[in-house]
């Protein structure tokens, strides 16, 4: 008797060999053949998803002259540069994360000084209330406050 079978009362039941209660389970080359035949099902999906996926997928280039802030710290890793009073946040990004930028003259924003606490948390202040609703969760209640 299996451990598993001892254990639960039952055969196991994996992906590769899934049969249902009651049902004659296959023994000897049988279930090497079933096997078998499922395995190279799941790699002609694992092919299909992989082209699927290699097609869309396009690597990030720059070329000389363009604005860069990365470095490229790994095949699929880069790190940016960060000014100094945002230096505690996380400054490597993985490629999917990352776009190519167009530049356009209307993007150019003039930048606000950004105070960042210890925690990374910012003190924003509320300009108008919109909404009070009230939740009742497992006998509490709970105020949401929309503000704008």
């Amino acid at each position: 008797m299996a451990l598993y079978e001892a254990l639960y009362g039952r055969k196991c039941q994996f992906l590769l060999c899934w049969y249902k209660s009651g049902e004659k389970s296959l023994l000897g080359p049988e279930i090497i053949a079933k096997t078998t035949e499922q395995i190279k099902k799941m790699l002609i999906t694992q092919s299909h998803q992989k082209s699927y996926a290699d097609q869309r997928r396009k690597p990030l280039e720059f070329e000389e002259g363009e604005h860069v802030f990365l470095k490229r710290i790994r095949p699929v890793a880069y790190r940016i540069a960060l000014p100094p009073h945002l230096s505690k946040l996380n400054n490597v990004f993985h490629m999917l994360q990352l776009h190519k930028y167009t530049p356009d003259a209307s993007h150019i924003l003039e930048s606000e000084p950004v105070q960042v606490r210890e925690y990374l948390t910012l003190s924003v202040i509320p300009v108008r209330i919109d909404d009070i609703t009230i939740k009742r969760l497992c006998g509490k209640e709970v105020s949401l406050v929309k503000v704008a």
